[in-house]
């Protein structure tokens, strides 16, 4: 993937700006990408989704770490909405990431496209996400949706590469959480996720396993993540300035909107 160091920086800085601004660490932006640049490079003999998840949750782990501190420094973290939660949402990736194994290119492939579909319908259809009433008071986590509910999205997240900010924001959302506040939320919720998530696929074989390069640590796209993060980092930390001032409705549409240029990436590559 070296001689595509331009696009990937290029692409990095919008993974930098969504992770701010939405709180996806980078999984709807860096999959469709690595993906395309992974199936160019390895062809029929390759796993090109799993590398492209795998090396997807590898630029979390740094990206997920660099916004939760701009976010907890701009005052928009609570603990309630964090913990135990966080602690859940690692064990469903645990799960997640073993199962992303065990399934086939295709299938994984499939499952981040209907995951996307699904979102974005519900997003839409439900009341509560692109609409926040005047002078709605933020509601706390029930017990069910804090194990059960965490274990669920840590899993779903994990198998795709997507750090969990997909089912975390609209959850706080209808909690009602503001934008930013949901969105800043979903970058340490995303943290469990992808820590995890690159350990297992990090030692789930050589290069050669993987159909790919020696730049490769098991799934891992060394060369790629490195390139994505050049351009993610400086970002992160220009676009934290803006969160706060985009207004609410704005906010929301822009997410959605977001996650339907990821659907059609991946349908479309």
């Amino acid at each position: 993937m070296i001689d595509h160091v331009l696009p990937l920086l290029a692409f990095g800085v919008l993974t930098g700006l969504t992770t701010v601004l939405f709180g996806f660490g980078g999984g709807f932006v860096t999959v469709p990408v690595v993906y395309a640049f992974a199936q160019a490079q390895s062809g029929a003999e390759g796993d090109p989704m799993h590398v492209a998840v795998a090396t997807s949750t590898a630029v979390m782990v740094v990206n997920s770490l660099g916004a939760t501190v701009a976010q907890y420094r701009a005052g928009r973290l609570a603990r309630e909405y964090v913990w135990p939660l966080a602690l859940y949402v690692g064990l469903g990736a645990l799960i997640g990431a073993a199962g992303a194994l065990a399934v086939g290119d295709t299938v994984q492939r499939f499952l981040f496209a209907a995951y996307l579909a699904v979102t974005i319908v519900d997003s839409v259809v439900r009341k509560g996400f692109l609409t926040r009433a005047a002078g709605t008071e933020p509601r706390g986590l029930g017990p069910v949706t804090v194990t059960a509910g965490g274990v669920g999205i840590g899993a779903a997240a994990s198998c795709l590469g997507v750090g969990g900010s997909v089912l975390t924001v609209p959850l706080l959302r209808r909690r009602g959480l503001p934008m930013a506040n949901a969105t800043a939320m979903a970058n340490p919720l995303s943290l469990p996720v992808a820590v995890v998530g690159t350990a297992v696929y990090a030692l789930a074989g050589g290069a050669d396993a993987a159909g790919g390069s020696a730049g490769q640590v098991g799934y891992v796209d060394v060369v790629a993540a490195a390139t994505l993060l050049a351009g993610s980092l400086p970002t992160i930390a220009l676009a934290r300035r803006v969160v706060g001032r985009i207004p609410d409705r704005v906010h929301a549409v822009a997410y959605v909107a977001l996650l339907g240029a990821a659907l059609l990436a991946v349908l479309l590559v």
